[in-house]
C-alpha cells in the first residue's frame, strides 16, 4: 500500500500532530470526498505500508520528527514557486522554505526530496522571462539537494477562475508550454535537475521533459530495495501518471490559502 499524505491538504504543515497520533494508534478514519457518508478505516501500521508520499509547501516541522518514521519508507514532494503573498497568502518566506528543503534533503537524501514548481501562471507580470529568471534562482539554490523538478501549468476550475480574477491569467497554449519548457529544461541541465510534467496532456518530450509519476512505482522500488508492481491510479485524471495510493487528507482544510488551489472549494 502507498500512503499519500496528502494531495487534499498540507498535513506536514498543519496537521502533523494529528498524523503522528494516528501513526501511534495504527489507523486513520478517512472520509470519501465523493461520498461524505462513507468513512474508511486505513491501517497505518508499518507492515502494510510500502511507502509514504508526503506533499507539502512547508516541511519545517517534520524535520525534527523523522525518527518517528524510522519504521517506514517515504519521500517528499515540496512545492516552491516564485509567487508572493498576493497569490500564496499564508506561506512562510521562500528563504525559510528553501532552508527547510535543504535540511530535509541533508537528513534523508536528495533522491527522496522532489521539488515541485507548480502551477506555472502566466499574466502581464508573470511572464515567461519572469519564470525563467526565478526558476534559475531557485534551481541554483536547490540543485545540491534534489535531482528532480516537477512542473505543471495552471488548471482553470470555476473556483480558481473566480479567485484569480484579481491578478488575471492567460490561458496557456501548447506553443507557450513548449517555449517555457525548452527554456526551463536548459536550466535543469545546467544544474543537473531533471524536469517532468504533472498531469499535462501536452507532450514536451521534444524539449526533454517527460510525463511524471508523482507517486512513482520506480522510485518507490528503489527506496524500498525491491521491485514493486502497482497499478495506475484509476481515481485520478486520465493524464495523471501516478500509481494507486490511499490518501488520508481532507479537502477544504488547507490554510495556505493559495488562490490557484483546487482543494479548498469554499474560499
Amino acid at each position: 500500500m502507498i500512503l499519500s499524505v496528502s494531495r487534499r491538504t498540507d498535513i506536514p504543515a498543519f496537521y502533523l500532530d494529528w498524523f503522528f497520533k494516528r501513526i501511534s494508534e495504527g489507523y486513520a478514519l478517512v472520509r470519501n470526498p465523493m461520498n461524505y457518508r462513507q468513512v474508511s478505516r486505513v491501517v497505518l501500521n508499518p507492515e502494510p505500508i510500502d511507502c509514504i508520499v508526503f506533499w507539502t509547501k512547508d516541511p519545517s516541522q517534520i524535520i525534527d520528527k523523522l525518527d518517528l518514521l524510522k519504521d517506514y519508507h517515504y519521500y517528499f514532494q515540496i512545492t516552491i514557486t516564485p509567487y508572493d503573498r498576493t497569490i500564496e497568502k499564508n506561506l512562510p518566506s521562500k528563504n525559510e522554505v528553501i532552508n527547510s528543503f535543504k535540511k530535509l534533503s541533508e537528513a534523508i537524501g536528495s533522491e527522496k526530496v522532489i521539488w515541485r514548481y507548480d502551477p506555472i501562471i502566466i499574466n502581464n507580470e508573470l511572464t515567461i522571462d519572469y519564470h525563467v529568471k526565478h526558476f534559475e534562482s531557485l534551481a541554483s539554490q536547490l540543485h545540491d539537494y534534489t535531482n528532480k523538478c516537477i512542473i505543471s501549468f495552471l488548471d482553470i476550475y470555476r473556483k480558481t477562475e473566480r479567485n484569480m480574477k484579481g491578478i488575471g491569467f492567460d490561458i496557456i497554449g501548447e506553443d507557450v508550454m513548449k517555449a517555457i519548457g525548452a527554456r526551463l529544461v536548459l536550466i535543469g541541465e545546467k544544474y543537473d535537475i531533471k524536469l517532468e510534467t504533472c498531469c499535462e496532456l501536452v507532450d514536451l518530450s521534444a524539449v526533454g521533459i517527460k510525463h511524471a509519476k508523482c507517486i512513482d512505482d520506480e522510485l518507490i522500488s528503489k527506496i524500498i530495495g525491491q521491485e514493486i508492481e502497482i497499478p495506475k491510479d484509476k481515481n485520478q485524471r486520465e493524464v495523471c501518471g501516478c500509481v494507486s495510493s490511499i490518501d488520508i487528507g481532507a479537502y477544504n482544510t488547507c490554510s495556505h490559502k493559495c488562490i490557484y488551489c483546487y482543494a479548498n472549494f469554499s474560499d
